[in-house]
C-alpha cells in the first residue's frame, strides 16, 4: 500500500511504502476510495494536538471498499460493500460516558488519523462496529466530507436546539453542510466570514443563506444561536455579543486559538458557550439518514495522493471553498478538477 505519512509534527508528509494492513477480528480491510482533508488533520500535522501516534497516517473521513472482513464482524459489512470510516475509532464500551450515550467523552477512546492509522493512503483497517454505510446519492468525492465535516456540523447544530436564526462564523466544510440542512429544516442562516471574503460570502449566499458578510460586523439580528467552526478565539465574544438573552454559542472545533477577557454582560442573560467534541456512533446513524433524505449539494476539490501536502496547505491559507479530498487511485496527472469539483443534487 502507498501512504503518507507524518513522522513528525510540523513536518511534511512523506508519501511511503507500506506493506497492506491485516483486519485483526473486529475490523475491516478497507480500500480507500477517497478521504477528505479535516482542520482536525492540519492540527495534527502542525503540532496543535499534541498526543498522535508516530509515524501516522492521518485522515479520517474515509470512503472505501470492504476487501476482507475480521472475523469477529458481526452482519452488516460485506466484502465489496461501500462503507465510511468517520473520526471515533474506539470506545472501551464500559464507562460512565459510554454507558449514558456519551461515548464521545470516553477517556480512551481512539481516534481515526490520530491513535489509529487513517486514510491518506490506498488501504486501511477500522473497527467495524465503528463504520457506517453510506447513503447511494452520494459519490465517492463527494461521500468523503459527510464522515466529519458533515458530522460535526450536525452534532453543532444539534446543541443548538430549536433555534430558528443560526449564525455559522467559518464558513468551510462543515459550514457549508450544515447551512443546507438549516436551510431544509426552515432556520435563517447568518454566515459570518474572514473580512474581505468576498467569495466565501457569495458562496453562502448561493447555498440559501438569509446574510453573508464579514465576522467583524453586527449581526442584522439577534441570533438565536450561533456555531463557530473557525478556530479563532477572538471570535467567541463576537459571536456572543450577536446572540439574544438565552441564546447559545456552540464551538464545533477540536483547537481554537487562546479566548481574549470579555466583560460579563455580553454573557450575561443566561446566554450558554459550550463545545463539541467527536461524535457518538448515534449521530453517525441519524446523520447519514438525514443526508439520503436532503439532496446535500456537497462542493469537493479533488487531489491525487500525494498531493496532501498541497491540499493541507491551501486549507491552512483558506484557499478551499469547500472540502479537499485525496483520491488515492489517481496521481497528479489525472486528477481533474472540472470533472470532480461539482455539486451533488437529488439521485
Amino acid at each position: 500500500m502507498r501512504a503518507m505519512v507524518l513522522e513528525k509534527a510540523g513536518e511534511a508528509l512523506r508519501l511511503s511504502e507500506r506493506p497492506d494492513p491485516v483486519p485483526a477480528a473486529h475490523q475491516l480491510l478497507i480500500e480507500v476510495c477517497a478521504c477528505a482533508v479535516c482542520r482536525t488533520d492540519l492540527h495534527v500535522v502542525d503540532g496543535d494536538l499534541t498526543h498522535p501516534k508516530l509515524p501516522l497516517v492521518p485522515g479520517h473521513e474515509i470512503v472505501g471498499r470492504v476487501l476482507e472482513v475480521g472475523r469477529s464482524v458481526q452482519a452488516g459489512f460485506k466484502v465489496g460493500q461501500r462503507v465510511g470510516v468517520p473520526w471515533l475509532g474506539f470506545t472501551c464500551g464500559t464507562c460512565s460516558y459510554c454507558t449514558s450515550g456519551q461515548e464521545n467523552l470516553c477517556d480512551t477512546a481512539q481516534f481515526t488519523g490520530y491513535q489509529i492509522d487513517g486514510g491518506f493512503a490506498t488501504h486501511t483497517v477500522a473497527d467495524a462496529r465503528y463504520c457506517f454505510a453510506i447513503p447511494d446519492r452520494y459519490d465517492d468525492v463527494h461521500a468523503a466530507p459527510l464522515l466529519c465535516a458533515g458530522l460535526i456540523g450536525y452534532r453543532a447544530l444539534k446543541a443548538a436546539g430549536e433555534a430558528r436564526s443560526v449564525g455559522i462564523y467559518g464558513f468551510g466544510a462543515a459550514a457549508h453542510i450544515v447551512a443546507q440542512i438549516c436551510r431544509h429544516q426552515g432556520r435563517a442562516i447568518y454566515a459570518f466570514t474572514r473580512d474581505g471574503d468576498t467569495a466565501a460570502q457569495d458562496f453562502a449566499r448561493d447555498l440559501g443563506c438569509t446574510w453573508a458578510g464579514s465576522s467583524l460586523a453586527a449581526a442584522p439580528v439577534p441570533l438565536d444561536a450561533a456555531l463557530v467552526f473557525a478556530p479563532v478565539g477572538e471570535l467567541v465574544p463576537l459571536g456572543l455579543r450577536a446572540l439574544r438573552k438565552g441564546g447559545t454559542l456552540v464551538l464545533g472545533g477540536i483547537h481554537m486559538s487562546t479566548i481574549p477577557a470579555m466583560p460579563y454582560d455580553i454573557l450575561w442573560g443566561e446566554r450558554v458557550v459550550r463545545s463539541i467534541a467527536n461524535l457518538t456512533r448515534k449521530d453517525g446513524v441519524d446523520f447519514m439518514k438525514l443526508a439520503a433524505e436532503v439532496p446535500l449539494e456537497i462542493h469537493s476539490e479533488p487531489f491525487a495522493l500525494d498531493e496532501a501536502n498541497i491540499a493541507l496547505d491551501r486549507l491552512r491559507a483558506g484557499q478551499l471553498t469547500g472540502a479537499a479530498v485525496l483520491v488515492p487511485s489517481q496521481t497528479r496527472k489525472d486528477v481533474d478538477p472540472g470533472q470532480l469539483a461539482k455539486r451533488v443534487g437529488p439521485a
